[in-house]
């Protein structure tokens, strides 16, 4: 009976959301879709966390020469209508070294709609949507013009899905009113002008950062990167009911950037108490 109202009282948040940060949607929906693309099989996250959504397409691609994989899916749930995009993070730490390689020591390239990006992550995301991922959601688009847009993903995947919500759109395909975007741990995307693109573009847009975490502070500042806004800031477990801040700035000293050096690997791990790539990958039991 109790499972039946948090479910019950989570839908009737959904059904009102609004440009407002929710934990509850961020801890219970949000996180487990970015985990869910850490699995060949989204469907079990789904059907666990999210019972009604369906997957409509999964792509997979490799995205850099050591044969590392990208991912992401696309997905419908008709009872809180909403569809949506979920990418996959990292999947070893080989390929983080990759990404931080080609995003801090190679030029960036320019992003089509708008500023200059890390090159792995424009790579990466052309060849996704490019490979399925942008037809189905037209598809999805068509067929649900009136539902909520959800994008989401897990370190790679929150820059995979920063991208795709400035690309969407740019190719005005969406009313910007019912696009929400919300990654956890997301590196910094590209230079200053796509920063300030993203956030003219995208008006719901939440960064959460879970206290010292390593990966949303590459790539660095000094090589002209930037992170868009907005950013929420968990300086604690992040258990249910620990306090958060969100800050407005680009990058903002109350919130992650406030540290230099003293940053954790774990941090970036583990969120609202779940290790994400491990949750994902183990149907988010």
């Amino acid at each position: 009976f109790q499972m039946r109202l948090l479910v019950g009282s989570l839908l009737l948040v959904s059904s009102v959301f609004s440009a407002e940060f929710d934990d509850s949607l961020a801890r219970n929906f949000f996180m487990p879709l970015s985990a869910a693309a850490y699995s060949d099989t989204p469907q079990q996250c789904l059907d666990r966390e999210m019972a009604g959504a369906k997957i409509s397409k999964q792509v997979t691609v490799k995205c850099d020469y050591f044969r590392d994989k990208c991912s992401g899916f696309t997905f419908v749930d008709e009872e809180r209508k909403i569809i949506g995009l979920s990418f996959r993070g990292s999947n070893n730490p080989a390929q983080m070294i990759i990404e931080i390689q080609e995003s801090g020591f190679e030029k960036k390239v320019d992003f089509k709609d708008g500023g200059k990006v890390s090159k792995y992550f424009n790579e990466a995301f052309m060849d996704l949507w490019d490979g399925g991922l942008g037809a189905d959601l037209s598809y999805l688009i068509m067929t649900y013009h009136d539902y909520d847009l959800w994008i989401t993903g897990h370190s790679l995947g929150g820059a995979l899905a920063s991208l795709s919500s400035a690309h969407i759109v740019s190719l005005d395909w969406y009313d910007q009113d019912r696009i929400y975007l919300y990654t956890f741990g997301q590196p910094r995307v590209g230079d200053q002008d796509y920063a300030n693109v993203h956030d003219s573009f995208v008006k719901t847009a939440f960064r959460v950062v879970h206290d010292r975490d390593l990966v949303a502070h590459s790539p660095p500042e000094f090589e002209k990167f930037v992170h868009h806004k907005y950013e929420v800031f968990y300086p604690n477990n992040m258990k249910e009911g620990d306090s958060y801040t969100v800050c407005s700035e680009q990058e903002d000293k109350k919130c992650s950037d406030k540290y230099t050096f003293e940053t954790s690997i774990s941090d970036h791990d583990k969120y609202y108490g779940k290790e994400v790539s491990k949750f994902g990958k183990n149907g988010c039991k």
